[in-house]
């Protein structure tokens, strides 16, 4: 990964090849200084240079007499969200990623990437997107694009900047446009797997195609959707809940245009409620689940996610619904596809 290399630099360097490195990264300038297995020793800044100077250093010096012995890092996978909003908060502006051997594997940069949510995301986009033709015809509705790139490449760059990098495309409709157009994800620095139907198997059933997950934690969404929701605070919502499955939901007001008598069983008046809005919250298409929850799927069926929904309430686990605050907008007809080239103009993504 590039970022990573730009990140790096070996014990044995000069002193002048760093200063080379740390004017070239501009705002993001920190170097790792690693041994020849990439195992971590310190950290390297415009500033830590400038202080050995004044100390009396100079560029025959070691790279190690400048370097800051303790740097902070992150564990892959052992860490967790209030870590992370501690680095945020602290304006900690790129950590590096270590494996179980102390190896950089990964830097987290926060101007490029939020946080880092350990989780896979599975994305459906194997719909015909029948209510949009002509527009589908030739094209499969998830690479429609809103202003200026796909549906669904919205909903992909939005994921990367949680830190998912394990990205899953169920696809069947035109598929092949889809895996030409994003590869295997290298170009995004993602890992972008496809699996394809036979046969129809509903919202839900396709996920069983996928042979691994990386993390115990799954986010499951449509490819058509646009939206700005809060990954970080519903995958905060999720963890902290101790939630079996969390779906994230739009409100949907309904005004009642009349005075509203609310009666008892035998009629009786109870209250009078003048021209009541009453809020309902509707699928939003998003969804996060523990990945044993996958075993309640039956196989080479056809399965909804509202049918897994529904078997989770039978079982008596933990459903819960996460309100969408901010935008989303789902892309199923003509006037919806009109809305959003226009709405693209005005939101943050």
């Amino acid at each position: 990964m590039e970022a990573l290399k730009n990140h790096i630099i070996n014990k044995k360097e000069s002193v002048r090849a760093s200063l080379i490195k740390l004017n070239k990264l501009g705002s993001d300038a920190i170097l790792f200084v690693v041994d020849n297995n990439n195992i971590l020793l310190g950290s390297l800044t415009d500033g830590d240079l400038r202080r050995g100077f004044i100390k009396g250093l100079g560029f025959e010096n070691t790279l190690l007499e400048f370097t800051q012995n303790n740097p902070k890092f992150i564990k892959h996978n052992e860490y967790d969200l209030n870590l992370l909003e501690e680095f945020r908060q602290n304006n900690y502006k790129i950590v590096p990623i270590l494996n179980y051997s102390g190896e950089i594997i990964d830097i987290l940069n926060f101007r490029t990437r939020s946080t880092l949510i350990p989780a896979d995301a599975v994305l459906m986009a194997g719909g015909e997107g029948k209510r949009l033709r002509p527009l589908t015809e030739t094209t499969p509705k998830p690479l429609l694009k809103v202003g200026n790139k796909p549906i669904i490449e919205h909903n992909i760059d939005r994921l990367k900047n949680v830190g998912i990098k394990n990205i899953h495309l169920s696809v069947n409709y035109l598929a092949q446009q889809l895996e030409d157009y994003f590869g295997n994800g290298e170009s995004k620095s993602l890992n972008i797997k496809y699996v394809r139907e036979d046969k129809p198997l509903g919202t839900i059933g396709s996920i069983l195609l996928i042979d691994h997950f990386e993390h115990e934690d799954i986010i499951v969404m449509n490819s058509d959707l646009l939206t700005n929701i809060d990954y970080f605070d519903f995958y905060k919502f999720f963890k902290e809940s101790n939630a079996d499955m969390a779906v994230a939901a739009v409100p949907y007001h309904v005004d009642i245009p009349y005075a509203v008598l609310e009666v008892n069983d035998n009629n009786c008046v109870r209250s009078l409620k003048e021209k009541p809005r009453y809020t309902y919250f509707s699928n939003a298409g998003i969804y996060i689940l523990k990945r044993d929850v996958l075993k309640m799927i039956p196989e080479n069926q056809f399965f909804d996610i509202t049918d897994l929904m529904d078997r989770i309430l039978e079982m008596n686990l933990k459903l819960l619904t996460y309100p969408i605050n901010g935008y989303w907008l789902d892309i199923g007809k003509h006037e919806d596809f009109k809305k959003a080239q226009e709405d693209i103009k005005h939101i943050k993504l």
